[in-house]
């Protein structure tokens, strides 16, 4: 039985990729994925057979790892952050039931979530939950009765895809929704090119972060009734009791 790799390759620094990811890319003949994704690869990786599909063919792209897989090569099948999380594992999983001799592995990555909150501080420790803002795949009125949802459990939330040059309203169209439900003086923050280059956090409030521009490599977090703002770092508390002496749990 051939088998594939879906790997998670994390934000993009390859310090931020697992051990066992980078270990299953070494050991793969031939590694497939985004041209982005490939191009953040290291160096030791570009002497591999890399093969890309352009944006929205991933079908294409998920078709051309089992069809080398089939041919005896060790393939691995790239994706930022988690490959489970708005990433190639579950087409992967579609598309394999037509080829039940191929074995697939996936791989587990740092999702945005994650690393984009290890860089805010901790918006993220209590329960929350993550909305990507695309329409590609998903049609606007779920995403918005999604945020609505959210926003009335008093979910922290984190946004994916929040803005391209197509939908480059769209995280201010989120803010509309979020702010029927929200008070305008919300704790928030977003993260620009999480473990890459240019990697920068900004806090600000809801009311504020309507107006903000950002791109499609940015990481939006809104927080909970509890979230704050210290030190240019947004928290969301966990529940525990605090004085000035010590912290109790409750």
């Amino acid at each position: 039985m051939s088998r594939i790799y879906i790997v998670g390759m994390g934000p993009g620094a390859e310090k931020m990729m697992t051990p066992e990811a980078y270990q299953v890319l070494q050991e793969c003949d031939t590694i497939v994925g985004y041209q982005v994704y490939l191009n953040l690869l290291g160096e030791e990786f570009q002497k591999k057979e890399l093969l890309s599909t352009p944006m929205r063919q991933e079908e294409k792209r998920c078709l051309m790892c089992f069809e080398l897989a089939e041919k005896g090569k060790q393939v691995a099948l790239i994706c930022s952050g988690d490959a489970g999380v708005y990433g190639m594992a579950s087409l992967m999983y579609e598309i394999g039931q037509s080829h039940p001799d191929c074995e697939l592995v996936v791989i587990p990555g740092i999702t945005a979530a994650n690393s984009g909150a290890a860089v805010l501080g901790a918006p993220i420790n209590h329960d929350f939950c993550v909305i990507s803002l695309s329409d590609l795949l998903t049609p606007w009125e779920k995403i918005g009765a999604r945020l609505r949802a959210a926003a009335m459990g008093d979910f922290a939330i984190v946004l994916y895809n929040p803005s391209s040059k197509k939908r480059a309203d769209y995280l201010k169209r989120a803010c509309d929704i979020l702010l029927e439900e929200i008070e305008g003086s919300r704790a928030c923050g977003y993260v620009e090119n999480i473990g890459r280059e240019g990697t920068k956090a900004t806090t600000c409030t809801l009311a504020e972060l309507r107006e903000r521009q950002v791109n499609m490599f940015t990481t939006v977090f809104i927080g909970n009734s509890t979230s704050f703002i210290s030190g240019g770092k947004l928290i969301t508390k966990r529940g525990y009791r605090v004085d000035s002496r010590n912290s109790k749990k409750d």
